[in-house]
């Protein structure tokens, strides 16, 4: 897919795991000879999982590529019935495929090793592309092992359609990848942004709230709900800025601005540790990493990051 028709300025382009470019030929899935003419192609290139983690080649410590030639992902126990078409890259082919090594196996082959795809974003030694291809490729993974069964009536369940369909020999159901939408608001109060913090988070650190669109509900209502929820503030207008693939497991988080209309916090403390305005300063300092007592922000990984950079460079 041509990279001339988005825009250097549209936000959801500089969030982690937001860089892939693959043509998914979405129209040429079903065609079983076309999938395997584009498996056996000399430029075809594999990505591999073993559970949350993908197979990178390694260069020492160091993490150098996760694309592997059709020999390597033999080697590296690339489990035929997971292989899932992620693509094309400018007609070159990518396919997924969970592995059947675990780490200790793959230590013995030498060169290979598996690595989280938060700790690959988190290092910024791949490409944005690269990092995108991954993300498919994990999200779809996850699917495929979740949904070995057949939701309607129990059935095994075969892959079709590249990857990209299961589907039930015993009762004709129809299964196809989802992606959970979660929205994540940074609520303002004129020059102050609230900002909360889970206990599992790295100490010091605080972020947008968020939490998953529910069924029936709009993005605007979730948003509203969550806010009040979590930090019992009431919210009035709400605008979508930026959207970034998450693939832990399979989400779709959706970035919003929201405008406080009330601003006495009430901590859901079964959601966070704390909740509390800051002001731009000190939300600058934060993400700059210079906070005089160590409180910090997210990294440019995560959506978050985004939406507080926003807010900050805007006037004041």
């Amino acid at each position: 897919m041509s990279t001339d028709f988005f825009p250097a300025t549209e936000a959801s382009r500089h969030a982690g795991f937001a860089g892939n470019r693959l043509d998914r030929c979405a129209t040429r899935r079903d065609d079983q000879g076309w999938i395997a003419e584009q498996a056996a192609h000399p430029d075809c290139r594999y990505v591999l999982f073993v559970e949350d983690s993908a197979v990178m080649q390694m260069d020492g410590e160091t993490p150098v590529s996760p694309l592997m030639t059709r020999t390597q992902a033999k080697r590296l126990g690339a489990k035929p019935d997971t292989l899932v078409f992620l693509g094309t890259d400018e007609g070159r082919p990518r396919f997924a495929a969970a592995t059947a090594l675990d780490a200790d196996s793959l230590a013995q082959l030498g060169r290979y090793a598996p690595v989280s795809l938060r700790g690959l974003a988190m290092q910024d030694r791949m490409s944005a592309h690269d990092l995108g291809l991954l993300a498919e490729g994990k999200s779809l993974a996850f699917w495929h092992f979740r949904h070995r069964f057949c939701a309607n009536c129990g059935s095994p369940t075969m892959l079709a359609a590249g990857g990209w369909r299961r589907e039930c020999a015993t009762c004709g159901a129809h299964h196809f990848p989802r992606t959970d939408p979660v929205v994540i608001m940074l609520v303002t109060d004129g020059e102050r942004c609230l900002l909360g913090r889970q206990a599992r988070f790295a100490p010091g650190m605080y972020s947008a709230l968020a939490g998953f669109l529910e069924p029936g509900e709009t993005i605007e209502d979730a948003v509203r709900r969550e806010v009040a929820e979590e930090a019992g503030l009431t919210v009035g207008a709400v605008g979508y800025y930026a959207s970034q693939p998450w693939p832990f497991p399979s989400t779709l988080m959706i970035g919003c601005f929201a405008e406080a209309l009330t601003t006495a916090i009430t901590v859901d403390e079964d959601e966070l540790e704390d909740c509390r305005w800051f002001g731009r300063d000190e939300a600058q300092a934060m993400l700059d990493g210079v906070h005089p007592k160590g409180l910090s922000a997210p990294r440019p990984l995560a959506l978050a990051h985004t939406l507080l950079e926003r807010f900050l460079s805007e006037p004041a």
